[in-house]
């Protein structure tokens, strides 16, 4: 009988199971107001595109005194832009939240993605209208199954971390060796599996190494495939009235403000997952630790597929052109 006294079983590993829980509260939250959501967002943006297309007009008659306020305007709606409801923050949030990854990871996953977006809507008008000189129709149904091959790469994201969180409880789950015993020395003495509780949870340096270079691939395709409706749009305006070139230039600023928010998001469920992760560092509950972190892993998985689903489900082919709400 030990005569050392030790904490609750498991009471440390409380930060993990917080954000599970706040992981699952907020994707129902999200599911039950997410018509009202979807509303606000749209009269929101409609009100910004409104004011988008004012300095568009402006820069078409006054180049140089309007460029700059339209510069300035499009870093600002990609910030805001980014703050709404949308499948990238779902995705990334999710991700970062269950692969815990370094700062310079999270934040090179979240630029990339962000400037993916808009680089696929300026590709796409680009070579749909200026090359290929098709009707805006084709260039709206060209967006239509980008956007749903983007939300087919969110399910198959969550598949894929499910499928790996499954394989790590089967690891965790499955009987061990027994145990070796030896004689008492004076010294500290034990083998790499003593179940001494010094490893019970991955090093930075594991983690890091864990996230393999395909799944961080697949992150940033999901999130930067489907082109961002706001540029879509501000590029076929700036290409009617003849200012192009500022369109596409507004429309990379407002990747590189979209890039901003999504890079500061990332960073700081990064942080917090940080936290979480050094909070529970139990020496009695090393079991509990590897069941954890895959169980974590595994509801991370099931909300990537179900807002996959549910984004699929929802998508409709809009070819006038209409506000779409991220």
């Amino acid at each position: 009988m030990s005569v050392m006294s030790t904490p609750g079983r498991g009471s440390r590993l409380w930060p993990l199971w917080l954000m599970a829980a706040l992981l699952l509260s907020g994707g129902l939250l999200v599911w039950v107001y997410w018509s009202q959501i979807l509303l606000q967002s749209v009269l929101w943006q409609k009100d910004l595109h409104r004011q988008m297309t004012q300095l568009l007009q402006q820069v078409a008659e006054q180049p140089h005194q309007a460029g700059l306020s339209l510069v300035i305007f499009s870093l600002l709606y990609g910030v805001l832009h980014a703050l709404g409801p949308g499948h990238g923050k779902v995705v990334i949030a999710t991700f970062l939240a269950t692969h815990p990854a370094r700062v310079k990871t999270s934040i090179r996953l979240t630029l990339l993605a962000s400037l993916l977006q808009g680089s696929v809507a300026i590709g796409l008008v680009t070579v749909m209208l200026i090359i290929l000189q098709t009707s805006s129709r084709q260039l709206h149904l060209s967006s239509f199954w980008l956007e749903k091959g983007s939300y087919l790469l969110v399910i198959g994201l969550g598949v894929l971390m499910g499928y790996r969180a499954l394989r790590a409880l089967w690891r965790a789950l499955r009987p061990r060796p027994a145990p070796l015993f030896r004689a008492f020395q004076p010294h500290h003495q034990h083998d790499a599996q003593c179940g001494c509780g010094h490893a019970h949870l991955p090093t930075p340096q594991q983690m890091q190494g864990s996230v393999s270079l395909k799944t961080q691939l697949l992150v940033v395709v999901s999130m930067g495939l489907r082109p961002c409706s706001g540029a879509i749009m501000m590029l076929l305006f700036a290409k009617v009235i003849g200012v192009y070139g500022w369109g596409v230039l507004s429309a990379a600023v407002m990747a590189l403000g979209t890039a901003l928010t999504i890079s500061a998001i990332g960073v700081l469920v990064q942080q917090a997952r940080s936290v979480a992760q050094r909070l529970a560092q139990p020496r009695e509950t090393a079991g509990r630790a590897r069941l954890l972190i895959p169980l974590l892993t595994l509801t991370g998985s099931l909300i990537l597929i179900v807002a996959g689903l549910a984004l699929w489900q929802s998508a409709q082919l809009t070819l006038g052109g209409g506000i779409r709400p991220f």
